[in-house]
């Protein structure tokens, strides 16, 4: 009688990620569908909303915005780098590459218009718009340039301090919501496209915006 046979176990290799290519294809297509213009509004929408319900009640009240991919679009800089990310170099727009650097510089950065309609809202019911960024110091003045080219007014721009580090947005975003609380003022809404620029507390209610490009800690 021929002995039987032990099974023999078979082993497979975890599924792998999306390679870059189609992680690329994805994102592309996701913009160009509108799906993610649309999902813009959605959300800034929902943010409009409450600013209309909770303003009536009154008090000194403040909104507080992020402003890379979500009151300014940064689109043709990241379109140009086939959706990676320069940090330095020159800027060659449309065919590319464009250091963020000086793109920033160019001020050209157009607003994400669900966003603009926000603010202008906020400032129509007499709310106080703060906008509060990771971007450092040293780049207040084309930040400031183009935010005002691209439509937008405030009672404030929050910019991290040159010399401060820090393992996480949150660090330096939610002390600085504390800042304007202790000011007196109460921040009905948070907006931002990372969970980083929302976390921490000192806000009513927070909205995250899409951002399928890059990841903030």
């Amino acid at each position: 009688m021929a002995a039987a046979c032990a099974p023999v176990a078979s082993t497979s290799a975890p599924p792998a990620p999306p390679s870059l290519a189609d992680a690329k294809r994805q994102v592309r297509d996701y913009v160009e569908s509108g799906r993610y213009e649309a999902d813009l509004e959605s959300v800034a929408g929902q943010a409009r909303a409450y600013l209309r319900s909770r303003a009536g009640r009154g008090g000194k009240l403040a909104i507080v915005v992020d402003i890379d991919e979500t009151a300014l679009s940064n689109l043709p800089s990241m379109r140009a780098n086939d959706w990676g990310f320069i940090l330095a170099g020159p800027c060659d727009l449309p065919n590319g590459p464009c250091g963020f650097v000086s793109w920033v510089r160019t001020a050209k950065a157009e607003a994400i218009k669900p966003v603009l309609a926000l603010t202008r809202l906020a400032r129509d019911n007499g709310v106080a718009v703060f906008f509060l960024t990771g971007r450092p110091e040293r780049w207040r003045a084309a930040t400031e340039e183009n935010l005002r080219s691209a439509g937008y007014e405030w009672t404030g721009v929050l910019l991290k301090p040159d010399d401060l580090t820090t393992k996480s947005a949150v660090e330096f975003k939610a002390p600085a919501r504390k800042a304007l609380v202790d000011q007196g003022y109460t921040i009905i809404v948070n907006i931002g496209d990372q969970a980083s620029d929302l976390d921490g507390g000192f806000a009513e209610q927070t909205y995250k915006l899409p951002n399928p490009f890059y990841f903030v800690p």
